[in-house]
């Protein structure tokens, strides 16, 4: 039996057991990967002792120095980088009393402590090395003798593989996954760094930053937000999932009682949610004060077969006039009133069908017109409509509408001389002006149109006088 100095006297006094396990479990798993070999095992025996084993190339006592491994350097998705954590983890195994053995075709190791090479007055951790008992053994084996099935327990519960977390969508940054317990877990290739009260989803971090990296301790727990939420943000904006999307715009719907998880108060997260909803479903993003101003809208969306997605204001405001991820326009309230009214068709009726009292206020037009000197050019006719678009301020059906070349007036203005009247007189307005209400150009026209209608009113008063 060969002694090996581990240089290791007093080291990580509040690891606990568990934490060693750790660094064994992320051993086995990176050689696993390295070398593409089958899953790992963990399982207890008939004596209780608890075996990690992996089936890559076998441990040599040889790893057990402490530098930079190159290997593990030049792939991006390890756990360990430097041979630190293994003998971190026998140093624990140690002081906490927990025999270990450890089994490869290169030899067998256990612990012991021995008086240092020509230094008699300190004594340092060694690891014990035996010839093979297996020289054909495949991969490397840890035998953990006086390890609790709990402390086994919160070992595996550091790790993505154990968890039972479902991986929702993966992208080059990392990967979203399923929240099974109250609190969301962050990982960082595969190994949890931190826990987060009031996120939607659990990450799996992939793709490191420099301030990650800078954040990374030894122990690889309590890394803060501020390094990592960055990276998370790029995740979600990476994402085309639809199951995704549709998660992210439910939780919106929670701004208005202020209980949103967190992702969704990074407004570019909000709005890429958008995004894909748009392009994956038949949906419109409205706000709430829109939900009520618009109902008439919200009524006719419903009828074509579109889920109404309550957005608040400031997503509403970052969505208005873009496109989804596929290229096509937003659904929200403008989008869809834009295509509402552009689909419409109206239902004229033919003069000869109105009722007598409706015949007798058409009839009145060519009085009303010479008012105000008649038609202007650009107006071809004025027709009558059972229907109406829906307008595009009050959101209810139109009184009346310039659709050129011809005025169109709902048949409800009928009802009364006056009614049909301005209304025939604001479209004429809009007609000569081409401008929109609420505009100055559409004031000045309306009001010379009622300055000539006043006029010749007096006009004519004064020729029966």
């Amino acid at each position: 039996m060969k002694k090996f100095d581990l240089n290791i006297e007093k080291v990580l006094e509040d690891w606990e057991t568990y934490h060693a396990i750790r660094e064994v479990i992320a051993n086995a798993l990176d050689e696993q990967i390295l070398t593409k070999s089958k899953d790992i095992q963990i399982f207890q025996d008939k004596q209780r002792h608890w075996h990690i084993r992996d089936f890559g190339r076998g441990l040599k006592y040889e790893h057990l120095t402490q530098k930079e491994n190159v290997e593990k350097l030049r792939h991006p998705n390890l756990i360990g980088k430097f041979g630190v954590g293994l003998k971190d983890a026998l140093a624990t195994f140690d002081r906490r009393r927990v025999k270990i053995l450890i089994k490869s075709k290169f030899g067998k190791i256990t612990l012991d402590k021995s008086e240092k090479h020509d230094f008699e007055d300190i004594v340092t951790l060694h690891a014990c090395i035996s010839e093979p008992t297996e020289p054909r053994m495949v991969g490397t084996e840890f035998i953990l003798k006086g390890c609790s099935s709990s402390d086994m327990k919160k070992a595996k519960g550091l790790f993505l593989k154990f968890s039972g977390e479902e991986v929702f969508e993966n992208t080059k940054f990392g990967q979203v996954l399923s929240k099974n317990t109250e609190s969301s877990r962050i990982y960082i290739n595969g190994v949890r760094v931190a826990d987060e009260a009031n996120f939607l989803f659990s990450y799996n971090i992939t793709s490191l930053t420099t301030a990650i990296k800078k954040a990374l301790n030894r122990e690889r727990t309590n890394v803060g937000r501020t390094a990592y939420s960055e990276r998370i943000k790029s995740i979600l904006l990476s994402c085309k999932n639809k199951e995704v999307a549709h998660k992210l715009v439910e939780d919106l719907e929670n701004f208005e009682t202020g209980t949103l998880h967190d992702e969704l108060k990074w407004t570019d997260v909000s709005v890429h949610a958008t995004k894909i909803l748009n392009s994956v479903s038949k949906v419109v993003f409205m706000t709430p004060s829109e939900l009520v101003q618009a109902s008439k809208y919200v009524d006719e969306a419903k009828s074509s077969g579109y889920q109404i997605v309550t957005v608040p204001e400031n997503v509403r405001d970052k969505i208005a006039g873009k496109a989804d991820i596929s290229g096509n326009p937003i659904q929200d309230l403008s989008q869809f009133q834009k295509e509402w009214n552009e689909s419409f068709e109206f239902k004229f009726i033919n003069p000869k069908r109105l009722t007598p009292s409706e015949r007798a206020i058409f009839e009145t037009t060519p009085k009303i017109l010479a008012l105000i000197g008649g038609l202007p050019r650009n107006v071809k006719k004025i027709k009558i409509s059972e229907t109406m678009r829906i307008d595009t301020h009050s959101f209810s059906e139109a009184l009346g509408l310039w659709s050129p070349p011809d005025i169109i007036i709902k048949r409800t203005q009928l009802s009364s001389l006056e009614n049909y009247a301005s209304t025939l007189l604001h479209e004429i307005a809009h007609a000569r002006s081409g401008a929109p209400d609420i505009s100055s150009e559409f004031e000045d026209s309306l009001t010379e149109l009622l300055g000539k209608t006043g006029s010749n009113i007096n006009e004519v008063k004064s020729r029966k006088g």
